[in-house]
């Protein structure tokens, strides 16, 4: 016994194959569609509204993409006459105040002679300009000498209780450096205040 396969009637055949063939066709178009448009959306500028308001007189402002257009103004009602008559009635004012006229010369106030001068002793000038203190007097005796063979020279100096036997060049108790000795007195610079002074030789 054979099987019916349903194809006897070909009309339902023709119908079944035209409708894949459509199916197929839009497919494939959505799909053309889709890999052949870009990806990025299109993006449209939205649109200002007109915000002008009228003017008495003169044109509205348009406002358009690049900015709000400057406002119009209409000359019709401008006099550009030099009227004399309104400058020589402002000219003709007269201050009637009781304070300084700003506007007149002649009535600027008096200026008084000071009573007192500003400093009390202005012809004194060196009693306002600070004095710099003088160094102190170098802490050294100067009570003999002793010359060797080759005519140099040692000074005996004193300070306090200590004694030093120096020559010309030598520093002593780290402060006072010897110049020269002569044999009435020896220049000492002493190094603190780099201040250079004569040290008479001491009778006592």
């Amino acid at each position: 016994m054979a099987i019916p396969l349903g194809i006897e009637n070909k009309r339902q055949v023709y119908i079944v194959i035209a409708l894949a063939i459509i199916i197929l066709g839009a497919g494939g178009y959505e799909l053309y569609n889709s890999f052949s448009t870009p990806s990025t959306p299109v993006v449209t500028a939205p649109v200002r509204p007109n915000t002008a308001r009228p003017g008495n007189g003169t044109n509205q402002r348009a406002t358009t993409a690049a900015g709000p257009q400057a406002q119009h103004v209409a000359s019709n009602n401008i006099d550009p006459t030099l009227h004399f008559d309104k400058l020589a009635q402002s000219e003709d004012v007269v201050y009637a105040g009781t304070g300084r006229n700003i506007f007149s010369a002649q009535s600027a106030p008096v200026i008084p002679q000071p009573i007192a001068p500003a400093r009390p002793n202005p012809n004194n000038v060196a009693d306002a300009v600070p004095q710099v203190p003088r160094p102190p007097a170098i802490d050294l005796k100067y009570f003999g000498y002793s010359q060797s063979r080759d005519k140099s020279m040692q000074a005996f100096l004193v300070r306090g209780d200590d004694i030093f036997l120096a020559r010309p060049g030598d520093v002593v108790d780290h402060r006072y450096k010897v110049d020269s000795i002569m044999p009435g007195s020896v220049q000492i610079t002493d190094l603190g205040y780099n201040n250079t002074q004569t040290v008479p030789l001491s009778v006592n």
